[in-house]
């Protein structure tokens, strides 16, 4: 007997193993709280996976020069010791890396690139603890081919409406898209006809569109390219969803075509026929858009869907004509928009 242990060995021995009662370990769980309106990151990973996107991690050290051409209005943090000269700044976006992993892939004759990456951007404020306010932010970057090699399909590239179609399926995880504005502004180093920029309640959280032509040139990428960004605190939190009563009554489908001057944005027409139209219009659809031949100049026609649908009635005609006309009236008043003969 040397140790403690050997003295307890022998008492048990001597008293009997099989008289020593049997006593289930015991230990306190503590319940937490799941919010149901919060949205984990793995849902916005998941949901550009199957939309044909791979991961990419990338360093948060980024080269100045590099940076400087993409955010030339950026105040970027420096680092006083850095490996090398081309990680010796933090970055201010995740588009540094994205393009220089976009660049690596197409010197390696690849046809067809999307990444994206969940990660923090360094931003110098002077108000954050140590100065550095730390966003997360997802982006991504896609170039090249639309749809991979197919018998089936026609090679084509990638365009403005496929990133927008990819930010979109982002923000349909909220469940409440509206909340979302959309504006065609111009970010760094973008192109100012192919960007847009994204608010909710008047901040800007986001951006996408095609990376600016002298930019591809700088960053010597073959292809256009086009990138987003988003804020994860306005994509974090859920609208939780409602019962509906689906209706058992007919649905009545009504198409008005519109003339309005160029500038008048799509989404502001439909936000406004979606706000007046109410509980009865349940789908609503731009499926065209015209500018030529018996349109006058600076003016374009929209060709616009209307579903309305009672959840307790059959709607009769005048209620239809009803909200036909109250939709009419009011793009007349806000945009001096009026019927297409």
């Amino acid at each position: 007997i040397r140790i403690e242990e050997d003295l307890i060995e022998e008492v048990a021995r001597v008293y009997g193993y099989n008289s020593i009662p049997n006593v289930a370990p015991t230990a306190k769980i503590k319940m937490t709280n799941h919010d149901e309106s919060h949205v984990a990151v793995t849902k916005f990973r998941n949901t550009l996976v199957t939309r044909g996107y791979q991961e990419a991690i990338t360093y948060s050290f980024v080269d100045p020069k590099a940076q400087a051409i993409l955010h030339p209005q950026s105040d970027a943090l420096v680092l006083p010791h850095p490996i090398s000269v081309e990680m010796s700044a933090m970055r201010v976006s995740l588009m540094p890396g994205l393009l220089a992993s976009l660049v690596y892939n197409q010197n390696r004759q690849q046809p067809r690139v999307r990444l994206f990456e969940h990660g923090l951007k360094f931003l110098r404020d002077e108000n954050a603890e140590n100065g550095v306010n730390q966003v997360a932010v997802i982006g991504g970057v896609i170039s090249g081919l639309a749809h991979g090699e197919h018998w089936v399909q026609e090679k084509r590239s990638v365009d403005f409406y496929d990133l927008k179609g990819d930010v979109e399926a982002l923000l349909a995880i909220s469940n409440d898209s509206s909340r979302f504005e959309i504006k065609a502004e111009q970010s760094d180093g973008l192109h100012p006809g192919q960007s847009a920029v994204i608010y909710v309640d008047g901040k800007k959280v986001g951006f996408f569109g095609a990376v600016h032509p002298q930019v591809q040139k700088s960053l010597d990428i073959n292809n256009t390219a086009f990138v987003f960004e988003i804020e994860m605190s306005a994509l974090e939190k859920r609208k939780l969803p409602e019962a509906v009563a689906v209706s058992k009554f007919p649905s009545n489908r009504r198409d008005i075509a519109i003339l309005v001057e160029d500038h008048v944005k799509s989404g502001d027409i439909l936000n406004v026929i979606e706000k007046v139209g109410g509980n009865q219009l349940v789908d609503l659809n731009l499926f065209d858009v015209y500018k030529g031949k018996g349109i006058e100049p600076n003016y374009k026609s929209l060709a616009i869907a209307l579903t309305l649908q009672a959840v307790d009635r059959t709607l009769e005609e005048k209620d239809i004509n009803q909200v036909v006309d109250n939709v009419v009236a009011a793009l007349a008043e806000q945009f001096n928009a009026s019927l297409r003969d």
